[in-house]
């Protein structure tokens, strides 16, 4: 079994990772390590860890240890990676992994010099509602893909909450602009060429907290909301010149909505349902993480990958500081 260690108790591994490795096939929790050892001990005990360390070097050292898990902050992200890989660990690191995409290939050439496996945290790209998209809009179900339309947004004004600190790499784009970039991209194949971007930024905080966004991928567009200060909303569609598709709770399925999606056909009366009832996306991420990482040859999102979709959360910010459009 792979022995997974996890560095720090933050919220989205308590509620998310933990219960998925824990319940996962092919991998068992063997440690947390965290600042506080207390709160390492308690998470510990609480999955069932064998070990609490009172810090990540100590973690990183650990021969019980095969591959570690990274939800630290964001601005935190490439050091511990960059740590774990040189420990000889496999790495599976939250998104967004970085905030610039020219922190990553250091990383790729680090991996390669190891021979780890490392992976940026997207459990979209399991989950087989956008395995179903992906291969429908690849059939031709709906004809040429003409528009992509997109929003994700939450309510979050704490101000100890990471997401709202800049320094931490808070903000609506890294936290939730990766995932309408990434899922378009995971489904059509395809890279954007140009995008625009309006970005109004918290004046307290100084964080992002609404950007509308039109991204040029040469045969469609793709255009998307964000807010981390909008009431919750979650919606991707993928319309083309003979149907479209509709992709429900397309990030946190199960939590904003069922695990489904439809396609419509031209003229609106017919309409097919795929339902993926039960589907727990980061369970299937560590799984095909562990077969990965043990030889086999799963798809997992690579190192390659997270420089292109970093590419688009860089230009976005660019473009937000002018008028017209911004180069990818």
């Amino acid at each position: 079994m792979f022995r997974w260690g996890v560095l720090s108790t933050a919220k989205i591994g308590r509620e998310q990772l933990l219960p998925a490795i824990v319940d996962s096939e092919n991998g068992v929790l063997s440690a947390i390590a965290s600042r506080d050892l207390p709160k390492a001990k308690a998470l510990g005990e609480r999955f069932g860890a064998r070990h609490a360390f009172g810090s990540y070097e100590e973690l990183l050292a650990s021969p019980d240890v095969d591959g570690v898990y990274i939800p630290l902050p964001t601005s935190q992200h490439v050091e511990w990676t960059a740590k774990a890989i040189e420990a000889g660990k496999h790495v599976l690191v939250e998104k967004p992994l970085a905030l610039d995409a020219k922190d990553i290939p250091p990383l790729i050439k680090l991996r390669d010099q190891k021979k780890v496996l490392v992976c940026e945290a997207f459990m979209v790209t399991y989950h087989p509602q956008w395995i179903k998209v992906r291969d429908l809009i690849a059939s031709g179900a709906i004809g040429r893909l003409r528009h992509v339309q997109g929003a994700f947004s939450y309510y979050n004004v704490d101000p100890n909450n990471m997401r709202n600190k800049l320094d931490l790499g808070g903000g609506a784009l890294p936290d939730i602009g990766v995932y309408p970039t990434v899922s378009t991209r995971f489904s059509t194949g395809k890279e954007p060429i140009r995008v625009q971007a309006t970005i109004e930024r918290d004046k307290t905080f100084g964080t992002d907290i609404y950007s509308s966004i039109r991204a040029d991928f040469g045969d469609f567009e793709l255009s998307f909301y964000l807010s981390t200060q909008m009431a919750a909303r979650q919606v991707m569609v993928f319309h083309g010149e003979k149907g479209f598709i509709e992709v429900f709770g397309p990030f946190n399925a199960g939590l904003y909505e069922h695990h489904r999606i439809e396609l419509h056909n031209q003229n609106h009366t017919e309409a097919q349902v795929f339902r993926f009832p039960g589907t727990q996306q980061y369970r299937l991420e560590c799984e095909a993480f562990v077969r990965a990482a043990q030889g086999g040859k799963d798809r997992v999102f690579t190192l390659e990958e997270s420089v292109l979709n970093q590419k688009v959360i860089d230009a976005i910010f660019r473009a937000g500081d002018k008028d017209g459009w911004e180069t990818v």
